[in-house]
């Protein structure tokens, strides 16, 4: 039998933990809700480690692999915001999401042990990729965030709005932190795979265009006179662009069988 045959047993454990966790999170019970949800990130955490013994390599290559991290990522990420602002509903809206990614991969199993090609050997590829989905589910938390303002003010429920632009920036720069050392990481693979640091590949420039709606969300949050719902529309353009960087690209004509990062031959 396959690891993957016993993804099921540990996804429903985890994700029940963090079902119990956002439960808790909604009765002000912090404690219990950090320890049941960290506890369900070990089990899932766990399953990661059992595939990257067994593949032998780290499990990051197909989207597969990548939607794991992201179920991890997500309920951690999740965490970090409950613990530092305190919102009750974050932790149910990761659960949401990270259980949606699960069931993706349970549902439409994709070949999730194939061997690596050379490109992918690279010592810069693992940290490369998990940075990236690491980054990938903090401004996945801060598009949430963006969304639930929006949703507030059209009810002019706006009492909140200061504190959580505090919160948004702060989240949004740590994201656009991770994504710059995940670009850097990128660029040292792709010199030692390909002999060149930057090709704007369709991939490349499109990371750089999500890199760029990040900073310039950063630079009209400083401006004197910004509107607010622009500036929150803004933040929800830059993770639509994101989503086209992860996986949009891969239905775009000019990726198709010229792109150096596919990898599916």
């Amino acid at each position: 039998m396959s690891i993957w045959d016993y993804f099921i047993y540990f996804a429903v454990v985890s994700v029940v933990l963090w079902a119990t966790g956002a439960f808790y999170a909604w009765r002000d019970k912090r404690s219990r809700s950090v320890s049941v949800t960290a506890t369900g990130l070990v089990v899932f955490l766990a399953f990661i480690i059992a595939l990257w013994t067994s593949v032998g390599h780290p499990p990051l290559r197909t989207m597969g692999e990548t939607r794991l991290w992201y179920s991890f990522f997500l309920p951690l990420v999740g965490l970090v915001v409950y613990g530092r602002w305190h919102y009750r509903w974050i932790l149910s809206f990761s659960t949401l999401l990270a259980t949606v990614f699960i069931c993706v991969n349970i549902f439409k199993p994709e070949i999730h042990t194939k061997t690596l090609m050379p490109a992918l050997q690279s010592p810069w590829f693992a940290p490369h990729v998990i940075v990236y989905m690491f980054a990938y589910a903090i401004m996945g938390a801060a598009t949430l965030m963006a969304a639930y303002q929006l949703f507030k003010m059209n009810r002019r429920q706006v009492s909140t709005e200061h504190s959580i632009f505090e919160s948004l920036d702060e989240l949004v720069r740590i994201g656009l932190a991770f994504l710059t050392f995940g670009m850097l990481f990128g660029a040292l693979w792709a010199k030692e795979a390909w002999g060149h640091y930057w090709s704007w590949d369709p991939k490349e420039t499109w990371a750089a265009i999500t890199w760029f709606a990040y900073l310039l969300y950063l630079h009209y949050r400083q401006l004197p006179h910004q509107r607010p719902p622009l500036a929150l529309w803004m933040l929800i353009g830059a993770f639509i662009l994101l989503q086209m960087c992860w996986w949009g690209i891969n239905y775009l004509p000019s990726a198709q069988g010229i792109s150096v990062h596919t990898y599916s031959s």
